[in-house]
């Protein structure tokens, strides 16, 4: 197999510009030209629009450049992914990670998927990192409401853990609707300074329980209320999981919702545990009647959740009768685990990892609304942008690469 390109040799090692696209054709060069050429190279192809001709450029650089370096010839889907869901930035010299700052071509290419990264140069470096690491030393904390759950659920507005919420009293569940559509537009405010909004955020949590309390909650209404309830998790969540299982690697869940509910939602859309999954929420106390009595520890809402909770956090258990707080929490399962992989749909899950003294964090934003207002601050806050309520399965592929 091989490919035609510019007049490799008249490109000067000492800064003389790569030929465009439309120059005449010669073979590629050797494995050690490649070498030292490569920073000029990608520095070149990174710039270029994706024309026809550039794309086979660089399709032809990359084929040329695994075969001599690794031995064997890639598979087409790895030339594919060279060209778009990911550009491999680990090539070769780290001469290249000097020159290359940024990729405009991978970032053109997975918008179109649905997904925007920030710095690829910067990505790969933290990837690289982690895979090195191995699975032993990574943790994975993910929001629950609308980060593993959907934010549409055919075509309807998905509910969060406190808006499916039918406590059997219909003038409190009116009550905690009007506060909603209250404090929600304040939420997803983004004039509103962080310190204001976090005084918001705790007097409309505090507001929610006590009605909850006074409206008489008890636990069969949160089973009901799941049953009825337009919720559902993100395409390849489940994937997730099972893989995060299967590697050993926990899962924090945090939320600012209300943990009996996310863990009752996961019974009855899952119909399995997941021994390594902990959730760390707002938790219910009930009396021996199931009726609610208050809240345990300190209020989670959507500016303060993190790991000084964990000692809330406790495994699902499917035999509601065990009683989740009866388990171990989630301290123990994180010690030692220096890498995190943080997922989640609003700035402030970004402080999920606070308390962690991480080594590396990769973190994920789902931007469910609002894509032209939100995304250049997304794009600064995360590492990786999933747009418009897109599926888990980037993560799921970035968990691979780390075990790979």
């Amino acid at each position: 197999m091989s490919f035609a390109g510019p007049t490799w040799a008249s490109c000067s090692l000492r800064g003389l510009p790569l030929p465009s696209p439309s120059s005449s054709s010669a073979l590629l060069p050797s494995a050690s030209a490649l070498v030292h050429r490569v920073e000029l190279s990608l520095r070149y192809w990174c710039c270029q629009p994706m024309r026809r001709e550039a794309r086979n450029l660089c399709r032809a650089f990359f084929y040329r450049s695994w075969s001599q370096t690794q031995g064997c010839e890639p598979t087409s889907s790895l030339i594919s992914s060279f060209l778009g869901k990911r550009i491999v930035c680990f090539v070769f010299t780290s001469r290249m990670e000097k020159e290359c700052t940024s990729c405009d071509i991978t970032n053109a290419a997975l918008s179109h998927h649905g997904v925007v990264i920030r710095d690829p140069l910067d990505l790969e470096k933290k990837k690289r990192a982690i895979r090195s690491a191995g699975l032993s030393k990574l943790q994975v904390i993910a929001d629950f409401d609308m980060t593993l759950t959907k934010y549409k659920v055919n075509g309807e507005r998905g509910q969060s853990s406190h808006a499916l919420l039918h406590q059997g009293n219909a003038e409190y569940d009116l009550k905690r609707r009007q506060l909603f559509n209250h404090y929600y537009p304040l939420e997803v405010s983004s004039t509103i300074p962080v310190d204001e909004k976090t005084k918001l955020m705790e007097e409309w949590w505090e507001k929610t329980h006590s009605l909850l309390i006074e409206g008489g909650l008890n636990h069969a209404a949160i089973v009901q209320s799941v049953k009825n309830a337009v919720i559902n998790f993100r395409d390849g969540v489940v994937e997730l999981f099972e893989l995060l299982e299967s590697s050993g690697v926990p899962l924090l869940i945090f939320s600012a919702g209300l943990a009996d509910i996310i863990e009752e939602v996961m019974r009855q859309k899952l119909h399995r545990t997941f021994g390594s999954i902990r959730v760390v929420s707002n938790r219910m106390e009930f009396d021996s009647t199931g009726k609610l009595l208050g809240f345990k520890g300190k209020t989670i809402h959507v500016l303060n959740k993190n790991e000084h909770a964990l000692e809330l956090a406790a495994p699902l258990s499917i035999n509601h009768k065990l009683g989740v707080n009866q388990a171990e929490n989630g301290v123990t399962i994180v010690q030692g685990r220096k890498n995190v992989l943080l997922l989640g749909d609003h700035l402030g899950d970004l402080g999920m990892s606070d308390g962690v003294d991480f080594e590396n964090r990769i973190s994920v934003g789902f931007l469910n609304e609002n894509v032209e207002d939100w995304l250049e601050t997304y794009k600064q806050a995360f590492d990786i942008v999933v747009l418009n309520d897109g599926s888990m399965s980037h993560v799921v592929d970035l968990v691979r690469e780390f075990s790979s």
